[in-house]
């Protein structure tokens, strides 16, 4: 066993083709704060923070733009998704596709389950899920 103190959930990382679209998706539709930005000349690539809160108090997400990138990453199979609780989940869903972003599952109740869902994608096809934080049950 560990102590909880012992460990920290810091953040998770995944790799960006175009940094600027990806901050948007990240500040604009999904409201994160960017908290820290630093270019990596030597290593050619920058990196970007993006979260709800601070650091310090909260996990957040790492995106690392390498700068001599020309094609799409490969998403491999063994890449999940990230998770976000929100709010009446179909008035998100509704305002996050009037601005512009992909929904492959529409929100409605998961299989199996009480909880409403959704997943959507960002700019590199990463998948978001949503989570109804009024019918979460766990």
């Amino acid at each position: 066993m560990t102590d909880d103190k012992q460990f920290k959930m810091l953040h998770t990382m995944i790799r960006v083709l175009d940094i600027e679209k990806s901050v948007d998706f990240y500040t604009r539709l999904l409201g994160m704060k960017l908290l820290r930005k630093k270019d990596f000349p030597g290593g050619r690539f920058t990196n970007v923070f993006v979260g709800y809160g601070s650091e310090d108090t909260h996990a957040v997400v790492e995106l690392t733009h390498n700068w001599d990138q020309v094609e799409p990453y490969e998403l491999g199979s063994g890449y999940g998704h990230i998770a976000l609780g929100v709010k009446d989940i179909y008035k998100v869903c509704e305002d996050l596709e009037r601005s512009g972003a992909k929904i492959p599952r529409k929100p409605g109740p998961m299989k199996h389950g009480t909880t409403h869902i959704a997943f959507i994608e960002d700019p590199d096809g990463y998948k978001i899920e949503l989570v109804d934080l009024d019918t979460r049950k766990i």
